[in-house]
Order: C-alpha cells, then sequence, then structure tokens
C-alpha cells in the first residue's frame, strides 16, 4: 500500500521516516518529495509497505502525531490526478 505523509520536517531524512514506519512492518520504499530547483525537501513523503494491514495500522497510529516538532499527516495516497497539458508559451 502507498501511504502519503504530510507536514514533514525538512530535516528529516527518508532513512529516518523508513525507521519510524518501520515499527509497523515491511517498508519496500520512503521516498522525500525534493524541491527539483533547491533540492530541498517540500516537506511530504511517500511510503511504501508491503502489507496492507501493518500500513493501516501505521496510517492510524502516526496520523496527528507529533515528530520532529511537526503534527504529521497520513493517509493512504490517491493516484495522482493528470492534469491538462498546457499549451505552449511563444
Amino acid at each position: 500500500m502507498n501511504i502519503y505523509v504530510g507536514n514533514l520536517s525538512y530535516k528529516m531524512t527518508e532513512g529516518e521516516l523508513e525507521a519510524v514506519f518501520g515499527q509497523f512492518g515491511t517498508v519496500l520504499s520512503a521516498k522525500i518529495v525534493m524541491d527539483r530547483d533547491t533540492n530541498r525537501s517540500k516537506g511530504f513523503a511517500f511510503v511504501e509497505m508491503e502489507d496492507e494491514a501493518a500500513a493501516q495500522e501505521a496510517i492510524e497510529q502516526l496520523n496527528n502525531k507529533d515528530i520532529g516538532g511537526r503534527s504529521l499527516r497520513v493517509n493512504e495516497a490517491r493516484p495522482r490526478e493528470e492534469k491538462p497539458k498546457r499549451a505552449p508559451r511563444f
């Protein structure tokens, strides 16, 4: 199951994120979304867990939990919406 994690501390590493979710089960991946220009965290991430029951437990236990001085927003990730293509600017 893919999990959205929002309101992350900008200092949190992917390893730390994996450790937090690893308490609930096997983490397949933990990816913090980075700004392309500054290479700094955008404050949210996606965590993929092997077991759906473990993922649900992690969501329940970690949503609104204070980690790194910030209250996490944790829920099941929704598929990315396709945005309409912009017309080229000239």
